[in-house]
């Protein structure tokens, strides 16, 4: 049997493609940066044709710098950012992209909300109408776009995209139409109520069929064999939501594992056997990928996105870093150097917003002639993940148990970020090798879609393998739960000022 397998992960951001070998090893890789577009304020969006241009060349990329045999390459799985809205016209001719960064929904989703479809989404769905989120931004394209609404042949997602380039096939995955709040749950299924709610029924007809992720649905055709080297009729699965690939990825597959991701938004995630979208604790989304298994997320952009900022704006041109040391190393050794206690600095991750409050801003507090850069550091490291723990937090709430944590994303390759998280979550955490979680969690739905692996849990123990264990200890435990204390504290009184703050602009 042919023994690779390849995976390709479309972010917001970049467009990457993996191969991997069955035991997840990584053969070659190859990626694009992906280009975005904001035509006004609030709107992100990207041009379909360029998505699928490059999609094709860091194909033929990776196949070309592996060296292997095309046929030797099983099967094809991918990953692409959940949320946002791809629409394609007659012949599927590229209509509108937009990405899972857009705001321009933020009005409609307040008139939503006042209208009561929260309510009857939320038992349907388990979600209530937010910015990004697919059926409202399909409403928004409606009411703003009639034009391109009505042209609308096909709705899909980003990774559905993936699909159709390499097959001409028209399809899309539960775990992303689940996860972007398109199905009734746990059925996994096209919902007339659902859709009559954003007032969208009419958009029934325009929805792909849907697929299990791992599900075969079509096969490379012979014109992208002879552009990217791959060979004609390799099977290609439906594919992932990201966060679910980049779970799977890391090796969370069982119920009683979480994984946590630190990247540009912050993703918490546990491995649950059925849902309950009556507990009195509402979570942000839930999403089914295979019989039985469904993935409880809370998420918010309040991770890493706060670093990637400081980087970007103090760090870049450190002379440091300018005589060749990375920034984020430069970050990490300052952190190092400081020193843990009670009364250091403070820090609110909250550039875009805070989860149910996006008036909230990002700000530093108890501030000392005193405190250096690795102090400041030290409390953005700690804010990030005090948001993470909140978002645990809600996700306990819940009734759901969990004894271990794997994390991914770029916080993962941090050198002390993973103790800081062990710390304040007390409890073990592990640091999967891989770096390229989503990619190689469509590898693994290729891998299990071909038989090549009974089902995901096989995949993750034969294609996972882990780089690092951190233990909690036990004295900064004891002063993490003081400084998260007062964290919340110094929060519940920033928001009075937050919402004067918010009209500032107006009365200047």
């Amino acid at each position: 049997m042919a023994r690779y397998f390849l995976g390709i992960d479309a972010g917001n951001t970049v467009v990457k493609t993996v191969l991997f070998d069955a035991a997840g090893a990584e053969i070659a890789h190859a990626s694009r940066e992906a280009v975005s577009h904001c035509p006004a304020p609030g709107f992100v969006e990207r041009d379909i044709d360029q998505l699928r241009n490059d999609l094709l060349t860091v194909v033929a990329e990776v196949v070309k710098k592996s060296g292997v045999d095309a046929t030797d390459i099983a099967a094809i799985g991918s990953a692409g950012h959940g949320n946002g809205l791809y629409l394609l016209g007659d012949n599927a001719t590229a209509l509108l992209g937009i990405q899972s960064l857009d705001t321009r929904a933020n009005a409609l989703v307040d008139q939503l909300q006042s209208e009561g479809v929260g309510d009857v989404s939320y038992p349907i769905s388990g979600q209530r109408p937010w910015v990004s989120q697919t059926p409202t931004l399909l409403a928004w394209v409606k009411r703003e776009r009639p034009e391109i609404y009505q042209a609308t042949q096909t709705v899909l997602l980003c990774k559905d995209l993936v699909t159709h380039a390499l097959t001409g096939e028209l399809v899309s995955d539960i775990s992303d139409m689940g996860g972007c709040g398109m199905l009734r749950m746990p059925e996994n299924t096209y919902d007339d109520a659902l859709l009559e709610a954003f007032d969208i029924g009419d958009a029934r007809e325009k929805l792909p069929r849907l697929a299990h992720p791992s599900e075969i649905v079509g096969h490379v055709s012979k014109a992208v064999a002879d552009q990217t080297g791959l060979g004609e009729g390799t099977p290609v699965v439906a594919g992932f939501f990201d966060v679910i690939a980049s779970a799977l990825g890391s090796g969370v597959a069982r119920p009683g594992q979480a994984s946590m991701i630190v990247g540009t938004w912050s993703i918490n995630q546990l491995v649950v056997e059925n849902i309950d979208f009556e507990n009195e604790n509402e979570i942000f989304m839930s999403s089914g990928y295979a019989d039985g298994r469904f993935m409880s997320i809370e998420s918010s952009a309040t991770s890493a996105v706060n670093l990637e900022w400081v980087v970007r704006e103090f760090l870049e041109h450190d002379g440091e870093v300018v005589a060749g040391k990375s920034p984020f190393e430069l970050a990490n050794e300052l952190v190092t150097n400081s020193t843990l206690c009670l009364d250091a600095p403070f820090y609110h991750p909250y550039l875009y917003g805070a989860p149910g409050n996006g008036m909230a801003r990002a700000g530093f507090f108890g501030v000392g002639g005193w405190h250096g850069r690795g102090d400041m550091l030290r409390a953005i490291y700690e804010g990030v993940i005090f948001a993470h723990l909140r978002h645990m937090d809600k996700l306990r709430a819940t009734g759901v148990t969990f004894d271990t944590i794997i994390l991914s994303g770029g916080g993962a390759r941090s050198n002390i970020w993973p103790q800081i998280i062990a710390d304040i979550l007390e409890l073990p955490l592990t640091v999967a090798k891989c770096q390229e979680t989503g990619a190689l969690g469509a590898a693994m739905a290729a891998s299990v879609g071909v038989e090549m692996y009974h089902d995901y849990e096989q995949a993750a123990d034969r294609m996972v393998q882990t780089d690092r264990h951190y233990t909690p200890n036990p004295v900064a435990s004891e002063i993490y739960r003081k400084r998260f204390a007062l964290w919340g504290e110094l929060e519940q009184a920033m928001v009075p000022f937050w919402s004067r703050f918010a009209t500032a602009s107006s009365v200047i």
